[in-house]
């Protein structure tokens, strides 16, 4: 496959500016499905990660993609690789949202880099976010999104699990149930239409997984509240990134770890005890 760098390149500095509310009943929403996986906010805050869930790309259903997203070639650039998934980022809370906001989010194409991978090509794009208040901005994100070639016949299903095992040790844990109502609620909340999160013979016939795939955002979610609650509500400075597709239909495992440094690893396992997703907070 032929990928024109200098076109892609183009999309560098472009930006978008879409607007939204947290309603209560977003809020309600949100704490409905993490329920206890998440760290303590003040009445009247929103629940931290919340921001995952506003400003969510929209476009007519007649313009989505074949895996449910939104057509490449408008904001994002149109990387000629099929496959896209969450590969990590960073996020940094200044001040809490709170019922009633209107959050104007402000994004803008960073880096778009290509290298050649074990599984073929690889494209990834880095978007940075802005989200804002009329008390001023209250996050910054970037949000690193991966492009990667169609699945080979016969290879082995990504994500697919080994032995039952109890992974690393941690000072906190939390259980989660990788049920598909959990992704059906996540993709729900935020208007995502991709297919692997809801559609078994796409994600195992043409994407190639093992099974429905969790969300790369549920997971850096329960990261963030985890690290949160083990660091008793200190500002959120947290870079994460994806290793390993977590499959649906079993309990996986949020954990987090304080390290010499003072800062705080956090993680999420699989039921093999692997690690899907890792991030660590920076010292402030």
């Amino acid at each position: 496959m032929t990928i024109d760098v200098a076109r892609l390149s183009a999309w560098t500095g472009k930006t978008e500016t879409a607007q939204d509310i947290v309603t209560p009943r977003l809020v309600q929403s949100f704490t409905s499905t993490f329920g206890r996986h998440l760290a303590p906010y003040e009445p009247g805050e929103a629940p931290l990660a919340l921001h995952w869930c506003l400003t969510p790309p929209i476009s007519p259903i007649e313009t989505a993609g074949p895996d449910g997203h939104a057509a490449k070639g408008e904001f994002l650039p149109p990387v000629p690789l099929p496959r896209r998934m969450w590969a990590g980022g960073s996020v940094e809370t200044i001040t809490p949202l709170r019922e009633g906001d209107v959050v104007t989010r402000r994004s803008t194409i960073g880096d778009i880099s290509f290298k050649e991978g074990r599984s073929g090509p690889l494209c990834f794009v880095a978007v940075h976010h802005e989200f804002a208040t009329e008390r001023g901005v209250a996050l910054r994100e970037r949000h690193d999104i991966v492009y990667r070639e169609a699945a080979q016949p016969g290879a082995m299903a990504a994500g697919t699990s080994g032995p039952a095992g109890a992974g690393e040790p941690a000072d906190l844990t939390w259980e989660v149930e990788a049920s598909p109502l959990l992704l059906f609620r996540y993709s729900a909340l935020t208007f995502n239409g991709h297919r692997i999160h809801y559609d078994v013979p796409y994600a195992t016939g043409i994407e190639g997984y093992a099974g429905l795939v969790v969300h790369g955002p549920i997971q850096a979610t329960l990261i963030a509240n985890i690290v949160t609650t083990l660091a008793e509500g200190a500002p959120l400075q947290l870079d994460y990134r994806g290793l390993f597709p977590l499959i649906a239909g079993e309990v996986f495992r949020a954990k987090a770890r304080r390290q010499a440094d003072g800062s705080i690893r956090g993680w999420t396992e699989g039921a093999d005890g692997r690690v899907r997703m890792e991030g660590f907070s920076r010292l402030s």
